[in-house]
């Protein structure tokens, strides 16, 4: 049976959402949702807070998980998950650490269950979570997906994955590899994607983005019988 380990990177210099894994999303501060959700998976070996912020960490540890205390110069907002993850990964030994984000409060169990089946699966180096979407998209003003000459309905476009970083999941000695030898790994190897719903694909950049998070959150609260106009 693989190794795996939960890795929740929370730095605490946020500037467009000050202090906002400490910040309460409804009930609980935004740091809990991923400790409970990747605690209560029980697939884990660890799962580990990674962050500067001691009071944080020590947080984080009444809460259940482990605290990884990261070096100052890697919590800046130029420090890339390609810096902390190999910093993390060099002091602790497993098959594939996951990164589990704290901006995405709303994924739920059987999305976390998913992504480790999937790793469980393949012989992947990485394994990032997408968001597949059947829409029309331009890029550089240029159709990505669809044809100008002609409108075909939106079921039949071909999809396009965007890269959401609510979970991501790399090999250790794949990742530290390719570092030593001066490759990046954050895409690095054998490439999977894994396809979480729309609704738990949030990440919390904005404040726009955290009362969507919460409305969302509330909805999935109150249970409501489908109604229809009578016609």
């Amino acid at each position: 049976m693989r190794n795996y380990i939960a890795m929740i990177p929370a730095r605490m210099g946020s500037k467009r959402i000050p202090k906002k894994n400490v910040r309460y999303m409804l009930d609980k501060p935004l740091i809990q949702y991923p400790i409970e959700l990747a605690l209560q998976c029980r697939r884990f070996s660890g799962v580990w807070v990674n962050t500067e912020d001691v009071p944080l960490g020590k947080a984080a540890e009444r809460m259940g998980a482990s605290f990884h205390p990261r070096p100052a110069e890697l919590a800046s907002d130029t420090a890339t998950n390609r810096d902390f993850v190999r910093e993390f990964l060099q002091e602790h030994p497993c098959d594939y650490v996951v990164m589990v984000n704290p901006t995405s409060p709303l994924l739920r169990p059987e999305t976390l269950g998913g992504f480790l089946d999937c790793l469980d699966r393949g012989e992947f180096d990485t394994v990032l979570s997408v968001v597949s979407m059947q829409e029309e998209m331009f890029f550089r003003d240029e159709p990505l997906n669809f044809s100008l000459e002609e409108k075909i309905n939106s079921q039949l476009l071909p999809p396009v994955e965007s890269v959401v970083w609510a979970l991501t999941a790399w090999k250790r000695e794949s990742f530290l590899s390719m570092e030593a030898a001066g490759r990046n790994p954050v895409f690095g190897g054998k490439l999977g994607k894994f396809a979480i719903p729309k609704d738990e694909a949030c990440d919390l950049d904005t404040e726009d983005d955290w009362r969507i998070a919460e409305g969302i959150l509330m909805s999935r609260q109150v249970l409501r019988e489908k109604r229809y106009l009578e016609l």
